[in-house]
């Protein structure tokens, strides 16, 4: 993988490339992010830039024999931990019984999470954990020469599954042997033992910006660019949960909110019913994208009103949408009444409340709101 592959973390990626390149770099690095924020992508594409036979400034050739065999994970010197279970009762969870797996699993979804991971090779409600015997066998592999005559790279995907075992590997962090360097992929780093966060370089991966997921989207030619962007705005900043709400979010949502907002403002009780009863049909994902989007376009317009000269870094309509509702004689309060009372319904939907029911409560608590009436209990 290249890191020409990996979304945004462009100040993280030029930065350990430099590193690299001036001879400076760490013999045990922390990636650590948000999940969906590229952590393992961005790992392996720096093993690769690593083991490349003719690095650029900016990313790795991707095409000497190095390259595609890291690619592939391949290459005989990179080696992976991760989450794993034992694949049989009496049996240790150890990752080199999934390495096919797991070259299988990257290969479909490199933005896969941990829980997709566990999932892939049917762990079912089984907790996945990185053992005792994983970090031994950490030990004695990287304790022993390079097979290919270079450099060893070792990835610890999810090290916060290590538990008080990794204290284990302390020594090896501290003092690995000549021309080795590990690179662990965090998400939640309150969860690493901090004998190990002392002994490492953190490098922070920050949440990808709405506009970084859309180009992603439209690149891959996984969505056009309004359904990209309003999931882009929806994505909190991952690309894993962008490629989630994509399996839900195959329409564009906004002549729906403009039609619902069109009935709420205008009080119109048919059209009300009309789209409670359509979007109750929706499947419950669906709708939670749906009320998610409707947000995102109120917090739209309340920047659009307090920062004026910041236009809204959405498609032409939706960004006109946002502008008239910033413009309204609409106060600050009710804007946010609105969006605190759509969120009550998102978490009702979540917990499997009666969505038709939910959906025209919904509706006729916000034209309350609208109106400032007090809403009736």
């Amino acid at each position: 993988m290249q890191f020409s592959s990996v979304v945004g973390q462009l100040m993280a990626k030029q930065g350990l490339i430099n590193m690299y390149r001036s001879g400076h770099f760490p013999h045990a690095l922390l990636l650590s992010g948000n999940e969906g924020t590229g952590g393992l992508p961005f790992a392996l594409a720096l093993a690769q830039y690593i083991f490349c036979e003719a690095p650029t400034e900016t990313d790795s050739c991707g095409q000497c024999p190095n390259c595609q065999k890291v690619g592939k994970l391949e290459h005989a010197d990179l080696h992976l931990s991760f989450p794993t279970i034992p694949p049989k009762s009496g049996t240790k969870a150890m990752s080199r019984h999934y390495i096919t797996d797991f070259r299988e699993f990257v290969s479909q979804t490199p933005y896969g999470t941990t829980y997709d991971w566990l999932q892939f090779i049917n762990a079912e409600n089984k907790q996945g954990n990185l053992t005792a015997e994983e970090c031994r066998e950490i030990i004695d592999t990287l304790n022993l020469k390079s097979y290919e005559g270079g450099k060893k790279v070792q990835i610890i995907w999810r090290p916060e599954y290590l538990g008080k075992e990794g204290n284990i590997l302390l020594k090896l962090i501290e003092e690995p042997p000549a021309d080795t360097i590990l690179i662990l992929v965090a998400e939640a780093q309150e969860d690493i033992l901090p004998t190990i966060l002392s002994r490492t370089q953190d490098v922070r991966l920050v949440p990808l910006s709405a506009q970084e997921i859309a180009a992603a989207l439209i690149v891959r030619g996984l969505a056009d660019e309004r359904n990209a962007t309003q999931v882009g705005h929806l994505a909190n900043g991952s690309f894993a949960e962008a490629l989630r709400l994509l399996q839900h979010t195959q329409n564009d949502l906004f002549p729906d909110v403009r039609n619902w907002f069109n009935a709420l403002f205008t009080n119109n009780g048919i059209a009300i019913a009309k789209f409670a009863d359509e979007w109750s049909k929706a499947g419950r994902e669906q709708q939670k994208n749906f009320l998610h989007y409707v947000i995102s376009l109120l917090e739209h317009a309340i920047r659009s009103r307090y920062i004026p000269q910041q236009t809204p870094a959405l498609p032409q309509e939706e960004a006109q949408f946002a502008q008239k509702l910033a413009v309204m004689k609409i106060s600050f309060d009710v804007l946010g009444q609105m969006t605190e009372t759509i969120s009550k319904t998102i978490y009702y939907i979540e917990r499997n409340a009666h969505s038709k029911t939910q959906l025209h409560s919904l509706s006729v608590k916000l034209v309350y709101i609208i109106q400032g009436r007090k809403i009736p209990v």
